[in-house]
């Protein structure tokens, strides 16, 4: 570990933030994190990435990461790989957006890159030949079903959110909160825990949210800009998936194509709420949206209130994700899809005992 990175994580071990260090980040060793400072001070240039359509954990994260570094002198570069670079319309009111660059203007071999949020290899998009050519590649994720893709992991299955880890990163840096790092950190940490209504909001959760709303946030305007805005066609869009939504057998499902995105010109960035109206149904245990992209594939969101593992359903059909949460991509019909689907979901609800 080289001095000025020693001498951070020194001060920041005896400052109250790391005192209130987060119990649900115990699980990184702490050999990984002491390599993790190594790589990063002896780094001049880091190249940051998220998964591609980020969502407030994967871009806040990476956000509030890339500042500390930038405090420290580091050349800070950051990225997602979707083909239409653009920050969600939700997420533009995140500050540090002038760290990012489009996909072509990430560095070709990173020295050192830093991925948040991405459960695999494949959601990285466009930058995953970036990766493959990185010589360092540090993964801090939150995912059970990431197992691993980098040369060093920073994961853990029992935080809520990758805000939570990146968080433990800064401070382990010499990093200190501001408002706009706790604006990023924010985001991350009510969009993984569902404004704090799922089941993995833990203590340590509310304490880190004590620790980012004291830096003076205004976070009636955060939860403003996250959830209660939408463009008209949203609505519109809405309401056809609404018309079509289907209940069988304790599964509620819906989809969205992209031509009805295109009668309002509405991106494929702002379908993410439709999963949370479709999983309020009181007959239903597991809810499925299926949103087709600019590029005809189905992005398949999957949501569980807890008896189902959707993780286990969407592994089985090449994605990933929360035991209540996942998704996976289709390159199928919607029919086809949703044939896939109830057959991996009858098999999970059999290995638990439930009902075929």
């Amino acid at each position: 570990m080289t001095p000025d990175v020693r001498d951070g994580a020194r001060r920041a071990g005896r400052s109250s933030h790391v005192d209130r260090r987060p119990a649900d980040c115990g699980a990184v060793p702490e050999a990984a994190w002491d390599r993790a400072l190594r790589l990063i001070g002896q780094a001049d240039e880091v190249a940051l990435a998220c998964h591609v359509t980020p969502d407030g954990d994967a871009l806040g994260s990476m956000l509030a990461v890339g500042f500390v570094l930038r405090s420290m002198g580091k050349r800070v570069v950051a990225s997602f790989g979707d083909r239409h670079f653009a920050v969600p319309r939700l997420l533009r009111f995140l500050p540090g957006q002038e760290m990012l660059v489009p996909p072509a203007d990430f560095p070709a071999a990173p020295e050192l890159m830093i991925t948040f949020d991405a459960s695999t290899f494949e959601r990285l998009g466009l930058l995953r030949d970036n990766t493959a050519r990185a010589r360092e590649v540090i993964v801090l994720d939150h995912h059970p079903s990431n197992e691993g893709f980098g040369t060093l992991s920073l994961i853990d299955a029992k935080a809520a959110a990758t805000a939570m880890l990146a968080e433990q990163l800064l401070y382990r840096l010499g990093g200190r909160l501001d408002r706009d790092i706790a604006t990023c950190l924010y985001a991350g940490l009510v969009t993984d825990t569902g404004s704090f209504r799922y089941s993995s909001t833990t203590p340590a959760v509310h304490q880190m949210a004590a620790r980012l709303v004291a830096t003076g946030l205004h976070t009636d305007e955060i939860a403003r800009e996250l959830w209660d805005r939408s463009p008209f066609g949203y609505l519109k869009v809405l309401a056809s998936a609404l018309e079509r939504v289907m209940l069988e057998d304790g599964l509620v499902w819906t989809y969205v194509t992209r031509i009805d995105r295109a009668a309002y010109g509405l991106p494929y960035a702002e379908l993410e709420g439709i999963i949370d109206i479709v999983r309020r149904t009181d007959e239903a245990e597991v809810a499925v949206v299926l949103k087709e992209d600019d590029q005809g594939d189905w992005q398949v969101s999957t949501r569980s209130k807890g008896t189902v593992d959707v993780a286990a359903v969407c592994a089985a059909l090449g994605g990933g994700g929360h035991h209540n949460a996942a998704g996976y991509t289709s390159h199928d019909t919607v029919e086809e899809a949703m044939a896939a689907f109830t057959r991996e979901l009858r098999k999970v609800r059999r290995r638990s005992g439930g009902a075929s």
